[in-house]
Formats: structure tokens, sequence, C-alpha cells
């Protein structure tokens, strides 16, 4: 849906000055060259953008006075030292529209209480796109009926327990809960379904890339500070799935998007420690993959739930899962996928105490993983290098009571670890100091666990914090080791904190 522009007449703007910044910083790339490394290194951080020398030179010329947001994220992962204003750009706030200049129509008005919409973007749609998968993440259902002209509050049917949330629970307002009850109207009275409505590229672009904003988020933060939000998330994209009308190409791009969305919610809910509802949600995953009949889909459900069921302590169905994911890649020429979903079933082989069947597993799994990527690897797979595969493997030799091998691919997982991925480093941390206690080393099993703890602030995952407290719960008959008093300190103070 583009957003309506005003039809008064406007006064002409000023000649564009030339971005002398980022044309230094191109160097002697040629704008095509350039183009290609932006694209790359938006892939690095989960993020998409169709950048090409035409983008480039517009850049350059100063037409693009301020970028959008997702390709200000780009170069903020480019030159994280650098504002926008030192990339040559000007503030966002100098290049927003008034807000008496025009009075926006209903189609116009995509957030909550209105958006200011910028006039420069290398799409007219693109800003636009990037609103509209805010109000996905944090206006909740009612934001994006509002989006989509419908009359009240989306109350699409989706995999929720009773267990979301303890009684206990119920008595304190989270954070989340604060924030969506300053989005979300409530107490309208309930209204009669509206006619269907068109559903298009806009608005499944706008669910991939709720999907896309998930992951990087999660990457940084980690899980509970999302689950909430990601959910009406997915509520919102079940309106547009099951109450829209769509053309047969977009059905299947919305139903992929929904069951990805899906997919990530599971993930939220497993991270932060809702296994029951994590099952739920890759079950709606998996009847959404079947129906479409999308092996890739299929085979990235599979590929979670064995890592559910793991963390669970239920092996034989990890391997069933990582098995039945294995059926579906192989549809789809994608070696390192099929590379993960090998890891899952040395991981379920591990649990089970099979070392020889583990480490085949393991085998096979590096071989198809040095084949190397290709076109075929699925999107969400940005996290699977060798920092991910080393982790993995570091938790397989755990599980078999191997403390050497475990410390070594942990240490190796560490240093491979991108440093922006802070939720990751934390948990090959987290994991270390485990193994390091495992093998006997309290000194060291502190000192890693003294570590996490101060990236413990920046991550909020209920998984992490209950390994730490594992491993604290350990160490308390030991305090009087010097090292191990002072985790024992820094670990109590960040959890009353």
């Amino acid at each position: 849906m583009a957003a309506t522009r005003s039809l008064e007449p406007q006064p002409s703007p000023a000649a564009a000055a030339p971005n002398t910044a980022m044309r230094e910083l191109r160097g002697d790339r040629s704008p095509g060259e350039f183009a290609t490394a932006i694209r790359r290194a938006a892939r690095e951080i989960g993020e998409h953008v169709s950048c090409d020398a035409r983008y480039v030179g517009r850049v350059e010329a100063g037409e693009i006075r301020c970028p959008n947001y997702a390709y200000e994220r780009v170069f903020r992962h480019m030159w994280p030292d650098r504002s926008l204003q030192e990339l040559g750009f000007a503030p966002r706030t100098a290049v927003r529209r008034r807000t008496g200049e025009t009075a926006p129509s209903p189609a116009s008005a995509l957030g909550i209480g209105g958006v200011l919409l910028l006039n420069d973007s290398h799409h007219p749609d693109e800003e636009n796109d990037d609103v509209r998968r805010r109000t996905f993440l944090s206006g909740g259902s009612t934001a994006l009926a509002a989006v989509l002209g419908l009359d009240g509050p989306a109350e699409a049917a989706t995999p929720r327990s009773d267990s979301v949330r303890t009684e206990s629970d119920q008595s304190r307002p989270s954070r989340t809960e604060v924030t969506l009850s300053q989005l979300t109207l409530s107490g309208l009275p309930r209204q009669a379904a509206p006619p269907p409505r068109r559903v298009g590229a806009a608005e499944v672009r706008g669910v991939e890339q709720a999907v896309r904003d998930i992951r990087l988020l999660d990457d940084a933060h980690g899980a509970d500070a999302l689950f909430e939000l990601a959910g009406q998330s997915l509520r919102s994209a079940y309106v547009l799935l099951n109450d829209g009308e769509y053309s047969a190409a977009t059905e299947r791009r919305l139903q992929a998007g929904a069951g990805e969305l899906a997919i990530s919610v599971g993930w939220l809910a497993h991270d932060s420690n809702r296994p029951a509802d994590a099952r739920s949600f890759y079950a709606e995953a998996l009847a959404t993959a079947r129906m479409a009949n999308d092996a890739s889909l299929e085979a990235h459900v599979f590929c979670n739930s064995a890592f559910l069921a793991r963390d669970a302590g239920r092996p034989r169905e990890a391997l069933r899962a990582a098995q039945a994911g294995q059926a579906a890649a192989r549809r789809l020429d994608s070696d390192r996928l099929l590379s993960l979903l090998a890891m899952r079933e040395a991981g379920g082989w591990a649990l089970l105490q099979d070392r020889s069947a583990c480490e085949r597993a393991l085998g096979r799994a590096y071989t198809l993983f040095d084949r190397g990527e290709s076109e075929a690897d699925p999107e969400w797979m940005s996290f699977f290098g060798e920092a991910e595969i080393a982790g993995l493997e570091a938790q397989c030799w755990s599980a078999l009571g191997e403390w050497d091998r475990a410390s070594e691919r942990a240490c190796r997982a560490i240093a491979l670890q991108a440093p922006h991925f802070v939720r990751n480093r934390v948990l090959y941390t987290a994991e270390l100091a485990h193994d390091r206690l495992g093998r006997g080393d309290l000194a060291g099993a502190a000192g890693h666990g003294s570590a996490a703890v101060l990236l413990l602030a920046e991550v909020r995952s209920a998984r992490i914090r209950g390994m730490l407290a594992d491993t604290a719960g350990h160490l308390r008959a030991h305090r009087t080791v010097p090292e191990v008093g002072a985790f024992l300190a820094e670990y109590d103070t960040a959890i009353a904190a």
C-alpha cells in the first residue's frame, strides 16, 4: 500500500549537495562493487536492501538526504564509529515533513498517531514499508488492523497455551505489557467483520521484514523482551492469511511468511523458557508448511523442533525431528541446511550417550558445511557459520562428558563469533563456564561465568540465565575459592538488579 502523497504544490527543494563522505568511503571501488559490499554487509546482520549502482549514484549526488531505516542499520554496521551526519547525511528530523503540511488520509495513517514520511528513499515505498513492519513489531493487532483498514482488533487464532504466563507473572505487568497498553485501543465494542481486504506485495513484505527484524533483535538482545510483541505480529499475519483476498502467488509468499513468523515466535518462546508454547507455535508452522507443500519451511520447523526437544531432554524426539528435517531438506539442494540438521541429529545421539552415532553425524555435518554456501541456502540460516557449528559441537561433547573437547570447541566458538552478536557470545561463554566446571576447573568456570555476567545486562534470555544459574548453584559450595567468590558476588548482584 503506497503512501498517499499530498497534491498541494510544494516549494522547490534546494539543489542537492553532493555527499563527499560516502564518495570517499567508496574509494577505488566502482559504484557496482560498492553496492555489492553494502548488500553483503546487510546479509551479515540479517537485513535486506536492494542496493545497486544507481542507488550509490543517488547517495553520492546528495539526492538521498537521509537513508531509510534499513540502510541506516547497514551503514551503522559497516561504519560503527560514524554517525549519519559523519557519513554525509542530514539528520532524520531535518528531512521529515512537518505534521501540519498535509492532513494524511486514512490510507496513509500507517502508525499509531500518524507517521511522518521521509522525502527521500531508494524506492517510493521503502520507508513506508519500514513503518509498516514496525507496526507489526510494536503496534500489535489493533495497529495492524488500522494499517489494513480493518474495523477492530485482530483476533486470529494462533496457538497460545494457558502456560504463557504463570499466575504470579500475571500479578505484575511486564515492560512489554506496558508498551502494548500504550499502543493498543482497548474497550471498543466488537464490530461486524469487515469485508475481505485485498492483500498485495506490500503487506507480504511487511510480514517478511517482521521476521528479519525479530531475528536481528534476538541476535543482539535475546528473546525475553520480544516474545509478546512478536506474538502480536504473528496474530496479525494470520489475519492477512485467513481474512484477506490475494492471488495464488501472494498466497504462497504469505503462507511462507506466516510460517516463518510462527517459527520465529516459537524460537522466542524456547529461548524465554516457554517450551509448551514453542511446541505449539512449531506445530502451527508445520501445519502451514504441509498445507503449502513448502519443503523449506518444513525443514526449518523440524530443525527448530529438534533443538527444542534436545533442550527439553527428549533425545528420541530430537532425533526423529532432525531426520525428518533432513528428508525435507534433500528437496532443496542446500548443503548448509543439511549440515545444520546433521548437527541437530548429533545432539540427539549425544544425549543418548551413543558416541559412535554422534561422531558419524558430526562428520557428515562438517563434510556438508565445508562444501560452502550456495544460493539455495535459506535466508534464516545466516547465523550458521563457523562459530555456530563449533558451539553446537561443544554441546555434543559436553553431553558426552568430554569436557576438554567441549571446552576447546566453546573457546573456538567465542573466538569466531562477531562482536555485535552479543547474545551468542554470552551463550558460548556460559557454555564454556559449564564445561570448565565439568572438568573440575573451579577458577576457570568462575572466570568465564564472570565474563558472561558482564554481558548479561545486554541480553534478555531466560535460557542463558538458567545456564548461569545452574553453574552458580554448583559453585556455591566452593565460594572460598577467590575467583568463585567474586563470580558469585557479581552474579547475585546482576540477578538482583
